[in-house]
């Protein structure tokens, strides 16, 4: 079971979709050490994490598992794909308090001059999904916080290129 566990995280897999894969994929019944007769159902995957939760031992053998690759020159990883948004915001003092708003700033983009924000936005590389935002004043570099906003856990930092601003997550901190 645990073995299949660390292949649910590794790949990403929801519980009935660990089950599935099971079914239909030989080289992970092999790795889990599993016949066609004994794949697990999904409550009892679900049992399994839920067990490991409970005890909290999973950050514990996620530790080992990725030492123990370390060690062999391996590593986990997540690609994130991070880009950065201008948000345009009103630069008239024409307002009540007759002042611009103070937690916007300016920038240039090209030959144009904008007012306003930056929204980061961190998004998972295979699936799309939008991981994180970061907004800050427009006058911030896009490539000045993506190891803040692409990092999920504590002791983890980000690798980012110039360019598209693909980053590299799940990188263990030396």
């Amino acid at each position: 079971m645990l073995r299949v566990r660390l292949m649910l995280n590794w790949f990403g897999y929801s519980d009935p979709a660990m089950e599935e894969a099971l079914y239909e994929t030989t080289i992970l019944r092999q790795f889990a050490g599993l016949s066609l007769e004994r794949i697990p159902d999904e409550t009892t995957i679900l049992n399994f994490r839920r067990l490991l939760e409970k005890h909290e031992l999973a950050a514990g053998i996620q530790a080992v598992v990725s030492g123990y690759l370390g060690d062999r020159g391996l590593s986990l990883r997540q690609d994130s794909i991070v880009d950065a948004t201008q948000i345009n915001a009103p630069s008239s003092t024409k307002n009540k308090d007759g002042k611009r708003d103070p937690e916007m700033r300016q920038t240039k983009k090209g030959n144009q001059y904008y007012f306003g924000a930056k929204a980061h936005v961190g998004v998972a590389d295979e699936s799309g999904l939008v991981h994180s935002v970061l907004v800050t004043v427009a006058n911030v570099a896009d490539v000045s916080h993506p190891s803040r906003q692409v990092a999920a856990r504590p002791g983890e930092r980000s690798l980012c290129r110039r360019g598209p601003h693909r980053c590299r997550s799940n990188i263990r901190s030396e």
